[in-house]
């Protein structure tokens, strides 16, 4: 590669980094992941067997889903996000507890090599764009036999597919960008990971969702706190065809994956996976 395409290929890199970090500040994230999501940071917390006087960090920590339930155990917790309005509202929600909040890109983390015993990611390092990369950071800021926790939504759950209903609406990815839902593939983790890692444990759950009583609630829902979705309805402002399309693809979506019964719920399904590291 010529220094010219190298530069060309750093620009747009950095472009692309712009890009997430701007999305995950749209709407409202810290309010879905008080409404929804929170008990999965708990869960890999608790799978992962952090106790008091461990050393943690959790990547693409957000709000600190992961990271206020490791400290409230007595870890020694660093928290870091790409998104710095996401750790400012976790920094405001843990109130004195003692979490070095981080501003950090997950594919670049500016950590020493071997420097935590447990490296924890609750539905956030998914999101990097490359996994590759992501992954060796994980993996060279764990320590030989310490721990890496992580759920990630998986391709086949709800939202799995609703990535892949928002996708035809959506500008193409730049090259090189992988789809987040595939962190939820034990496959591709090990693709991943390979032989570096040691798996524990690793399993399917369902987080039950029972926030929404319609599939318009929850389609409006995502439209007005979820930064991927509101990135995709902002490139589609000028057209009310596609607009609307995309409108009846998300009810059409929850309607599909409603369990049965008289009142409206889904089920989200996720992979949790701990591994030690042991290269």
């Amino acid at each position: 590669m010529s220094i010219s395409d190298t530069l060309a290929a750093a620009e747009a890199d950095r472009e692309l980094k712009k890009r997430h970090r701007a999305m995950w500040a749209f709407g409202d994230y810290p309010r879905l992941v008080e409404q929804i999501v929170h008990p999965l940071g708990a869960e890999v917390v608790l799978l992962a067997g952090v106790g008091s006087g461990d050393v943690v960090l959790d990547v693409a920590a957000g709000t600190g889903n992961a990271a206020v339930p490791a400290a409230r155990l007595g870890a020694r917790v660093t928290a870091s996000d790409l998104t710095p309005e996401l750790l400012t509202a976790g920094r405001a929600a843990a109130h004195d507890l003692a979490i070095d909040w981080v501003e950090a890109d997950a594919e670049q983390l500016p950590f020493d090599a071997a420097g935590f015993d447990v490296v924890l990611s609750s539905i956030g390092v998914m999101f990097a764009p490359h996994h590759r990369a992501a992954a060796s950071e994980l993996l060279r800021v764990c320590r030989i036999d310490g721990t890496i926790g992580l759920s990630s939504w998986t391709p086949e759950g709800f939202v799995g597919r609703l990535f892949a209903t928002m996708k035809p609406f959506a500008p193409a990815p730049p090259p090189g960008a992988e789809p987040p839902p595939a962190w939820g593939s034990p496959a591709h983790l090990d693709e991943l990971f390979g032989a570096r890692v040691e798996t524990l444990r690793q399993e399917r759950r369902m987080l039950p969702v029972t926030l929404f009583h319609e599939p318009e609630e929850f389609r409006d829902y995502f439209k007005q706190h979820y930064g991927p979705s509101i990135a995709v309805y902002r490139t589609l402002a000028d057209d009310p065809v596609a607009t609307t399309a995309l409108d009846d693809a998300l009810t059409a979506l929850a309607r599909e994956h409603a369990l049965p019964g008289a009142e409206f719920a889904l089920e989200w399904e996720y992979l949790v996976t701990v591994m030690r590291r042991v290269a």
